[in-house]
């Protein structure tokens, strides 16, 4: 890795920021999870940034740099569905009785 944290804030897309740490990626996976990967990279950065306050520039972008891995890597196994990163998967639908609320007398 050879770019800088001025570089690094730059970046947008999650195939900018896999490209800036030369980490190997699927294109189509990346088209179906790349909201989930950046939210979860987003959670893990600043889980760095609180552990970490003190780190240098290199370090810090080290340690992103295994975050983005972590995220990317925790999609392929695990679905965005069981993550529930997103409000839409913790909202309970409206006007909706699962089977589970369903009781016999």
């Amino acid at each position: 890795m050879t770019g800088t944290i001025e570089e690094f804030q730059k970046l947008v897309d999650t195939e900018e920021f896999l490209q800036f740490f030369e980490l190997p990626y699927d294109q189509t996976f990346v088209n179906v999870n790349r909201l989930h990967i950046l939210k979860k990279f987003s959670q893990y950065m600043a889980e760095v940034d609180d552990k970490f306050p003190d780190l240098t520039p290199e370090a810090k972008l080290s340690q992103y740099s295994l975050a983005l891995q972590k995220a990317y890597e925790l999609f392929l196994e695990s679905s965005p569905h069981e993550q529930k990163l997103f409000k839409v998967f913790n909202d309970k639908p409206k006007n909706v009785v699962t089977l589970t609320e369903i009781t016999s007398d």
